[in-house]
């Protein structure tokens, strides 16, 4: 087998083009570190190959300058050399028995090994859908926190140690993605970005063509037409041959030819309103919600007021006299007043996180979420994570976690969901939504013959280098990780009428690994622990 097939096995497997069969595989880091370990098996399989090719390289070359010796002898008196004996028996030996080893030694294929360590790691490896799916948590982190291309292409991300530059091609695979989606706004960005670099000198497979092409057309479906006309012509300087060019050449010409007509007979205001599509910026989808969400995950927009801040006090909690934290009570501090999230500091151990990771890390599957239509759990692409549940007798960790959440907050744990663990990798997140189930959605917990949501108990098991908070659009609140940490709320009034103002989301995470658990308690249970009230919304 050649190098250059050689090469070309090793690109195509190692590219990570992610399998379907685990779609959402990116947006965990426990099996992205196990990914980094198959590649770095790889590496090293690689390289005893190409010792192997050296060492037999280095075999042939003895070869060679041994007989190039011998016929530089030889072709000096032919007759003379072969009327030596030994030289005669020798030369007979040598076209007989040594070329026939020396072309099995050239033949030989040193490859075997390493070709079969690739064959059976690509099983493991990712493919396009998950491919795709990690450029656009790409995407949704430069929009959420507001980066430009080129901080992201040169790695300069807050929080970062080990810096990691994109190539042209990753910001023409980037831009590519877009394209694909019809999102023409970040096809423009990410097409600039890679043509900035090749004017830069990068040396890259991808030629100006090539960028100008997708750039072109995706300036023209934003509406600047005057632009896109530059961009054609800079692409046929380039290329005069260039089919689609030259099409798209005619077409925006008659376009601009067309517009100008048209502005003849209409006012300066009207002709204004016609010619001025909409040009780059916020998405289709870009709803208020997701500005102030945004905003909220950048540190920004927050509505706690000094007068409001001086209202929250950190106490130590005995959770109602419990023997248990009599002498040792939980550390408590109010995060935000309306609704009242409280965080409770120093609740959960290194050592238990550990134990619940390890027990969670074999069963992490895509994260689902209720179905309001049918009730039923399914992935949806507003909740990018992996999760796991965890029952309290399975292990005594989790029963003991259990316990101290019944503890602390006074709410009867035996009919709430067991305990959901889950790990954002990058870009992983979840978009505002409400724990519990709202008036449409009177199925969404039939099954568990429990009641509506009563109140959300996250812990935080790990620290987050930049990105991963929750936050609440409705009231302007961040919350951000902190390991060893819990937050606690409730989704419901007393009165059993839900609390809008809970609705909440989870950050993306823009660097690191965010790992939390959480418990969702629920109505059943608790009539005589938190008894109802007369007003609707106390």
């Amino acid at each position: 087998m050649s190098s250059k097939m050689i090469w070309h096995i090793l690109i195509v497997g190692i590219m990570f083009p992610w399998s379907l069969a685990h779609p959402g595989f990116f947006t965990s880091i426990g099996q992205m570190t196990d990914l980094i370990r198959t590649e770095k098996d790889l590496v090293i399989s690689l390289k005893d190959y190409i010792k192997a090719e050296e060492d037999k390289l280095q075999q042939i070359k003895k070869w060679a300058e041994k007989l190039d010796r011998l016929t530089s002898t030889a072709t000096e008196d032919p007759e003379g050399f072969v009327g030596h004996p030994v030289n005669a028996f020798k030369l007979m030996k040598r076209l007989n028995t040594e070329w026939s080893e020396l072309e099995n030694l050239v033949l030989k294929d040193m490859s075997d090994g390493f070709i079969s360590n690739l064959t059976i790691q690509r099983q493991y490896f990712p493919n396009d859908e998950d491919q795709v799916g990690a450029a656009k948590a790409l995407l949704r982190l430069q929009d959420t926190y507001n980066l430009d291309t080129d901080t992201i292409s040169k790695g300069n991300l807050p929080g970062v140690e080990l810096k990691s530059f994109l190539t042209v091609e990753d910001c023409f695979e980037l831009g590519k993605v877009a394209y694909t989606e019809a999102d023409y706004y970040h096809t423009e960005l990410w097409m600039e970005q890679a043509l900035r670099q090749l004017d830069e000198g990068e040396v890259s497979t991808i030629d100006k063509v090539s960028v100008l092409d997708y750039l072109s057309y995706a300036v023209y479906q934003q509406g600047d037409l005057d632009k896109a006309l530059l961009l054609t012509k800079k692409l046929l300087e380039l290329d005069p041959e260039h089919q689609r060019a030259n099409g798209n050449l005619k077409y925006f010409e008659y376009i601009m030819a067309k517009e100008k007509d048209d502005n003849k007979s209409t006012s300066d205001d009207q002709s204004d309103q016609k010619t001025t599509l909409k040009k780059k910026g916020v998405a289709v989808d870009y709803l208020p919600e997701r500005q102030k969400y945004e905003m909220l995950c950048r540190g920004e927009g927050i509505k706690m007021t000094p007068r409001r801040q001086k209202k929250l006090f950190c106490r130590y909690h005995d959770g109602n006299r419990n023997p248990k934290f009599i002498l040792s009570p939980a550390k408590q501090e109010d995060e935000w007043d309306k609704p009242r999230i409280i965080r409770f500091h120093d609740i959960i151990s290194d050592e238990e996180i550990e134990i619940v990771k390890d027990l969670a890390k074999p069963r992490l599957s895509r994260a689902t979420v209720h179905d309001p239509e049918t009730g039923k759990l399914t992935t949806a692409q507003y909740r990018v994570s992996k999760s796991a549940w965890l029952s309290g007798y399975e292990n005594p960790v989790v029963s003991r976690i259990n316990e101290r959440i019944q503890d602390l907050t006074g709410l009867d744990v035996s009919t709430a969901e067991e305990l959901q663990v889950a790990n954002y990798g990058v870009g992983g997140q979840y978009e505002p939504h409400f724990d519990f189930a709202r008036k449409d959605e009177p199925d969404a917990f039939r099954e568990l013959g429990t009641g509506n949501r009563i109140a959300t108990w996250l812990f935080y098991m790990s620290d987050v280098s930049a990105g991963g908070a929750t936050v609440f659009p409705e009231v302007g609140a961040s919350v951000w990780p902190k390991k060893g940490t819990a937050v606690f709320w409730y989704n419901l009034f007393a009165s059993g009428e839900g609390d809008y103002s809970t609705r909440h989301a989870a950050c993306p995470v823009l660097v690191g690994n965010k790992w939390v658990s959480n418990k969702w308690l629920h109505e059943r249970g608790q009539e005589f622990r938190r008894p109802c009230t007369l007003s609707e919304l106390e």
